[in-house]
């Protein structure tokens, strides 16, 4: 096809369908004192897309936390490092992957998590261990169904064929994600110090190289449709979706694991949103320098691609590398020992420039600090939401229970709540058979081989607290996470957060990413768990409905010896079952409030984080010191399902006696609560280091679960095995 050329460009407002606005069109003809091409404009619309430039969210991002003593990579590169003693470091990052999933979920899914294992192993790291955050409508749609089931297959086809066990992550269910699935995948990485790459371009005169995949016509403008609302015309945008190949990422990676022990090596970096633009801009630009290319160079799947096409193409398993001069045929060959085609480019210049070379004419020059740093940054308006000040002016209701048992059976079968064991069934998470503890509990486990250590990992968020008050909801994910971590015996080391939201040009869903922001931030600082990496996803809005607020918390927490690791079910009859924790009336966005409501609404559960940590610190240390058998957060559901889940898979049973009225004390959703189970043996020992821990019962020796008032009339006695089958069956069920 014929390009347009610089005037109509101008004249007939073309840049506008790539999502450049007037202003931005000025802006670019300032920098570069003319009219933009065809091409550069292609590379400005992605790189200065959110998706790309953050410029919609740069000024919410500044409040977070991101240094700390054991930090060594913050946000900025492909993953954030965080150190773990004896020269090791973790290294991980969480992305987003929704638009594309929404329009074809099962690449959609499987290319995020290509993309994230990239981001990992672009950083010098071998991935050990992946985990996904995914949000569904309500599964009484068969094209919700779909989305499930096409997800679920992708995630688990690209990551079992590429041997990284998926060991935890969460799936949540409601209306508000109807027309807009959340697939977010996060990858864990553990590093030698000594192998920390970096992606830039250094050493004026250095080569430019290309490994992996050839580049083909998918995904071209992939960063600019991700930052765009989803609209009933989702399979005209059919060709941004990219295809995997896991075979050839497996390959790629360990190729790449080879590489970083040359010291050829200057620079590495991964093609992900906006491919050759935002890898060779960025590694310049980090850098200092510019960069020359020669697209006829560059390895190709289609014939007659343009430059255009080129550079904003986003095919999957390639990566862009910077070597020293004259080792060019070193790479050469280490690559083709994986069958695997490196190829130079370009090289390393000192004008600060991307020159781009296309059969024999310069097809476009631009700064490359214009592309990767001077995009404009916008402070959007906020307003307060009418809804929220409604909210906050209700008072707390506790619902109306007739029937115990009944309403804990049906809540077990909500699918939010329902065992999530049909999905990861099909992962595979013993891969490398350094898992220790599998999806199902609080959190996964990973061990590290040649050590006494071991690496608890979670994602967390309650979107339904945020959309009723984004700034509490935004603390309780963070806080929620790093129980999960405590849970498992580890302290929490960090967090990475895949920030879902709608359209920031909304004032009142910019409120909501600024006060999530706050309280993310908040909470990152109580606990001590800085922000060392990230993604930002907004316009997630399908048809002008946009989805609740959700930022995701992935979190990582160091277990200093394996002999710590606690999972959440009972271990023995006669241990004494404890709940930690003071339980209030908080049922606003609560899973009980919802299932009679069929809404939510009023107050988001209060949250002390001086409380929180000095808890988590507390039960941290008993778990530690050898005291706790068991340990599980109370979330989603109160204290009737926290020991409904805590029985499951046991074979054992309770006996519990609950003070209060007893709606609020089986399933109330207050904050900061544990429910452990501890030896007779270790009682006063426990008791006194963790202060505010009641004992409300022991594990019993048959498969019962009797919970009883103050006055020892029984609440609600139940055969578990009852329990158990309609939680694990619920969503088979609902599938069918």
């Amino acid at each position: 096809m014929l390009e347009p050329n610089e005037t109509q460009i101008k004249e007939e407002k073309l840049y506008r369908q790539m999502g450049v606005t007037d202003e931005e069109f000025q802006m670019v003809e300032k920098i570069l004192g003319r009219l933009p091409n065809y091409t550069e404009i292609g590379l400005f619309s992605v790189m200065w897309s959110e998706h790309c430039s953050y410029k919609n969210s740069k000024p919410v991002l500044r409040k977070f936390p991101v240094t700390g003593e054991r930090v060594l990579q913050g946000p900025g590169e492909g993953a954030g490092i965080v150190d773990i003693g004896d020269n090791q470091a973790v290294v991980f990052k969480i992305e987003s992957h929704n638009h594309p999933s929404a329009i074809e979920p099962y690449q959609g899914a499987a290319t995020g998590v290509g993309g994230i294992l990239r981001d990992v192993f672009s950083m010098g790291a071998r991935p050990i261990a992946m985990l996904n955050s995914l949000r569904f409508g309500e599964l009484d749609s068969p094209r919700v169904k779909y989305l499930l089931k096409e997800v679920i297959a992708g995630i688990a086809g690209y990551g079992n064929s590429i041997g990284v066990p998926t060991v935890g992550g969460e799936i949540q269910f409601d209306r508000s994600y109807d027309g807009n699935p959340l697939v977010n995948a996060m990858c864990v990485g553990l590093i030698n110090h000594e192998d920390i790459q970096k992606g830039q371009a250094k050493g004026i005169g250095n080569t430019v190289m290309y490994v992996g995949a050839k580049t083909g016509r998918d995904g071209i403008h992939g960063a600019t449709f991700a930052s765009e609302e989803l609209t009933e015309d989702g399979d005209e945008e059919r060709p941004a979706v990219q295809a995997g190949d896991p075979f050839l990422e497996k390959v790629l990676m360990e190729a790449c694991l080879e590489l970083v022990h040359s010291d050829a090596l200057i620079g590495i970096q991964d093609m992900g949103a906006a491919g050759l633009t935002s890898s060779s801009a960025e590694m310049a630009s980090k850098a200092g320098s510019g960069i020359e290319m020669n697209l006829d160079l560059v390895p190709q799947r289609e014939a007659g691609m343009t430059a255009y096409e080129m550079m904003l193409s986003e095919s999957q398993e390639r990566m862009l590398i910077v070597i020293k001069k004259g080792r060019e045929q070193e790479m050469i060959d280490l690559f083709a020992k994986y069958d695997l085609e490196a190829v130079v480019v370009g090289k390393v210049t000192d004008d600060k420039m991307l020159r781009l070379l296309h059969h024999g004419n310069i097809v476009a020059e631009v700064p490359v600090d214009a592309l990767a740093e001077d995009a404009p940054v916008y402070n959007k308006p906020t307003a307060e939401p009418a809804y929220y000040r409604e909210f906050q002016a209700m008072k707390e209701e506790i619902p109306a229970v007739e029937n115990y048992y009944e309403t804990l059976l049906e809540l077990l079968q909500q699918p939010t709540i329902a065992s999530k064991e049909w999905a990861y069934r099909q992962y595979d998470y013993t891969a490398g058979t350094n898992t220790v503890v599998a999806p199902g509990s609080d959190a996964g486990v990973i061990r590290i081989r040649g050590t006494r250590k071991a690496i608890a990992m979670t994602t967390d968020c309650n979107a339904r607290y945020l959309y009723l008050d984004p700034e509490i909801g935004g603390k309780i994910a963070v806080a929620e996470a790093a129980r999960n971590v405590v849970c498992s015996g580890a302290e929490p080391l960090a967090i990475t957060d895949g920030l879902n939201f709608g359209s920031p040009e909304n004032p009142e869903i910019f409120w909501q990413i600024s006060k999530a922001a706050d309280g993310i931030s908040e909470a990152c600082i109580s606990l001590n768990s800085p922000v060392i990496g990230g993604n930002v996803s907004l316009y997630n809005e399908a048809n002008g409905t946009a989805i609740y607020p959700t930022p995701i918390i992935g979190m990582v927490g160091l277990i200093k010896d394996v002999d710590h690791i606690t999972t959440q079910s009972f271990k023995e009859a006669g241990d004494i079952i404890y709940l930690v924790g003071e339980t209030k009336p908080a049922f606003g966005g609560s899973e009980l409030q919802k299932m009679i409501n069929g809404k939510i609404f009023g107050k988001a559960p209060a949250i002390d984080l001086d409380v929180e940590a000095k808890r988590q610190k507390a039960i941290l240390t008993a778990i530690q010191k050898g005291l706790v058998a068991s340990a599980h957060d109370v979330s989603e559901g109160g204290v009737g399902v926290a020991l409904a889940e805590s029985l499951f898979g046991t074979g054992l049973g309770a006996a519990v006696t609950l003070a209060g009225n007893p709606v609020v004390a089986l399933f109330s959703e207050s904050q900061s609560r544990f429910i452990l189970s501890v030896k007779k043996a270790n009682q006063a020992t426990f008791e006194a280091l963790v202060e505010d821990a009641v004992a409300i019962g022991e594990v019993v020796n048959d498969t019962s679960l009797t919970i009883n008032d103050e006055k020892g009339d029984t609440l609600l006695q139940s055969n578990i095995k009852e329990l158990e089958a309609a939680w694990k069956g619920a969503i088979p069920c609902l599938l069918k």
